[in-house]
This record gives C-alpha cells, sequence and structure tokens, in this order.
C-alpha cells in the first residue's frame, strides 16, 4: 500500500462533472491559493456510500451515507506511474515526474471531463489565443462536508504530484 485517503471526485448533480474517482491522501500539500469559493473551478468532494440497506460484501456495518476511504496500491517488479491530487511532493521511494495543479472541467458545464495533473510549468501553444474554448481546463478546489475538513480547506486549489517507481 503507497497511502490510505479518502475517495472524491465531482458531485453528482453538476453537469460538468469529472467522471473519476480520485483517492485524496490524508496529508495534503499546498501551493499557491485563493481560498475562494466564488471563483469558476472544477469542485473535489468527498465521495459517500449511497447503498441503502444493501449488505455490502456481507458488511456488518450499514455503509449507507458514511465516506468512502481508498488505497493507493502497487505491484512490486512493476514499473509505477501514478498522479497523487492534493500533493506537492511524492512519498519515500517515489521519484518526482513533476507537480502542479489538480485541473478538470468547469464543474457547472454540460461536458463531462476528468481530473489531470497540469504541471506547474505548462505552456501554451504560441499565437494562439483566439477564446475559441472547446475543451476547457480550470483549477479544482476542495469542499468541505463528505471532503474532511481539516485536513483539507473549503475552497483552496488542490495540487498534485506525478510520481513514478
Amino acid at each position: 500500500i503507497c497511502f490510505l485517503g479518502y475517495t472524491g471526485g465531482s458531485h453528482y448533480q453538476h453537469t460538468g462533472a469529472a467522471s473519476d474517482y480520485i483517492c485524496l491522501p490524508p496529508d495534503p500539500e499546498w501551493g499557491l491559493n485563493t481560498n475562494s469559493t466564488d471563483i469558476p473551478r472544477a469542485l473535489v468532494y468527498g465521495a459517500e456510500y449511497q447503498i441503502g440497506s444493501f449488505k455490502l460484501m456481507d458488511s456488518k456495518n450499514n455503509l449507507h451515507d458514511q465516506d468512502v476511504p481508498c488505497a493507493v496500491c502497487r505491484v512490486e517488479d512493476r514499473s509505477t506511474v501514478i498522479t497523487i491530487p492534493a500533493r506537492k511532493t511524492c512519498y519515500p521511494g517515489w521519484n518526482e515526474e513533476y507537480t502542479g495543479y489538480l485541473m478538470a472541467g468547469r464543474y457547472d458545464h454540460n461536458a463531462a471531463s476528468q481530473f489531470v495533473c497540469l504541471d506547474e510549468n505548462a505552456v501554451g501553444i504560441g499565437g494562439s489565443q483566439r477564446n475559441k474554448n472547446g475543451k476547457l481546463f480550470y483549477p479544482a478546489e476542495g469542499r468541505c462536508g463528505s471532503l474532511p475538513c481539516p485536513p483539507y480547506v473549503n475552497g483552496r486549489e488542490l495540487t498534485c504530484v506525478v510520481c513514478s517507481i
């Protein structure tokens, strides 16, 4: 196991929701941020079980509405590359490929998207500032509730790091 954390992703009712689940670490690291909730962004929420009284895998617990934990794992002797949201550094034993900011489509746009780690030294294509839109990248920020605060901060932009081993 590389780390245990909190399952997160976009809100289920947002039309522009990123489609993937992400595993957020228990020890976020911050970069430049605004701590503002009124700027157009991709939004990251914690995940909850919605299973009613269904006994998932013979669980003795009633999991309904409980927050969902996660784990990032790797298999020995295989090359692995992972994106860790809400971190600026890799965990011990991993090599940093690059660090940056977690991005996705805007939460209230109609198109689905995915969370990606945009290099903090990203560049654009020269002469391409025509504002024709298309697929769009917005910084992702955390939202408290099912996402635990602390350690997360409501409205704070999330960093990310891409690590290999």
